[in-house]
């Protein structure tokens, strides 16, 4: 059955291209689609006041952080301390301008701005229209891309390293540290992208028909990659947010398989070259993944041990195979199990970051064991080729379209009555 009321009662599924008629929500609930299970709006309770605490607590938190001594070591009487800020500055100070570069961003300045940016939002700050969609769609944009939880995981396992020699402690700044961690990825998680972009302006309305239940390519419609308004196929600038889209992202398949080569090539220097330098007494001593790997299993911190070589062997490795699956099956070959598809492309996009873990166990290293001729950890090429391969393949998931997996699939089973 058409359906013919406004496309603000509708929204089509980013990842299965579905139109789904959107039922009243309470606080609290979600909306699924009913192909995919992909979360397509969330009904939050106070929706301006709870993204505003939550970003407001976790920027002084993150102000804290950066005021004070953030961990420390203790060798044979020398002692080192570190702040946040001297990480970067050491990664500069050794020629690896590009970790220190990649520390910056990824890990402060990006979540700060994201935080900015839902507080200026959210409680409708006076400014010009345009300034406000520029902001929304630099905010969905980039909050994918800070990587301060994993930044935390990753001094959590430099400290089972040094424990072999010396006594490391946590500096003030620590649980404030911690707490940002929390408190920024609750206030991501509280500003639903539909409602924002309805805050901002209203969704551009659509003559034609709608029907629930089929894809919007079928329908001759599209979705708008930004704001998620539904707009007629031909339309190519989204009238809200000045997004430029396609029915389907241009050249997903060409663009994700040029970056997941780049990737690979990259893998294997990555593997081969040293990523770190231990100079102990003066007998320097080069680390590549592996080996770090295996001298943490040889101490006896499996569970370490089994962190790092999930986190930086076995996930780009199984990265870098399913997005080369997803590719061949969008191209339609395979069994075309759309679920399982789906379910791989899920897990890529989540576990991608998480790989740029033992990059933070270097800088943080590298910052720390500034121990004199006693002891000193370097940074090496091989930390930069890794933390290359880990960008290429969150870009190479980020610009693959997971909709081409379902364009094949039947849709009468999930049409709906009006």
């Amino acid at each position: 059955m058409c359906d013919s009321h406004h496309a603000a009662r509708h929204i089509l599924c980013p990842q299965c291209d579905l139109l789904v008629a959107l039922p009243p929500l309470e606080h609290g609930h979600k909306a699924t689609c009913p192909r995919c299970e992909t979360t397509l709006t969330t009904e939050w309770f106070a929706p301006r006041q709870r993204p505003t605490a939550y970003a407001l607590v976790a920027l002084f938190m993150l102000l804290l952080s950066n005021l004070f001594p953030f961990v420390n070591m203790n060798v044979a009487g020398v002692r080192s301390e570190v702040t946040l800020l001297e990480i970067p500055r050491v990664m500069f100070s050794e020629d690896y301008a590009s970790l220190g570069t990649f520390f910056i961003v990824f890990v402060q300045l990006v979540p700060a701005c994201c935080l900015v940016t839902i507080l200026l939002l959210v409680n409708r700050l006076e400014m010009p229209e345009l300034l406000k969609r520029v902001l929304a769609r630099v905010l969905f944009q980039l909050k994918s891309w800070g990587m301060a939880e994993i930044f935390l995981a990753g001094v959590l396992v430099s400290f089972v390293k040094l424990m072999a020699y010396g006594d490391i402690g946590i500096g003030s700044s620590f649980i404030p540290w911690c707490l940002f961690c929390i408190l920024q990825l609750r206030a991501f998680q509280c500003v639903d992208r539909r409602w924002l972009w309805d805050d901002i302006e209203a969704m551009p309305a659509i003559t034609q028909p709608l029907t629930p239940g089929v894809t919007g390519i079928r329908q001759g419609l599209r979705s708008c990659p930004c704001c998620t308004a539904i707009l007629p196929a031909d339309q190519k600038v989204c009238p809200r947010c000045h997004t430029h889209g396609h029915v389907r992202r241009k050249n997903s398949l060409q663009w994700t398989m040029a970056l997941l080569v780049t990737s690979i090539l990259l893998y294997l220097p990555a593997n081969i070259l040293p990523i770190m330098i231990t100079d102990l007494l003066g007998d320097k001593m080069p680390s590549t993944i592996l080996a770090g790997v295996i001298l943490l299993w040889s101490e006896g911190s499996y569970p370490v041990a089994g962190v790092i070589f999930i986190a930086s062997i076995m996930v780009p490795t199984l990265k870098m195979i399913a997005i080369a699956w997803l590719c061949w099956d969008a191209k339609g070959h395979g069994q075309r199990d759309r679920e399982r598809m789906h379910l791989i492309y899920e897990v890529v996009e989540f576990v991608g970051r998480w790989s740029m873990i033992d990059v933070f166990v270097i800088a943080v290293l590298s910052a720390l064991v500034r121990m004199g001729g006693l002891m000193n950890i370097y940074p090496a090429m091989g930390a930069l080729m890794f933390a290359l391969v880990v960008i290429m393949t969150m870009f190479s998931a980020m610009i693959f379209d997971p909709r081409l997996s379902w364009d094949r699939e039947p849709e009468s089973s999930h049409e709906e009555s009006l």
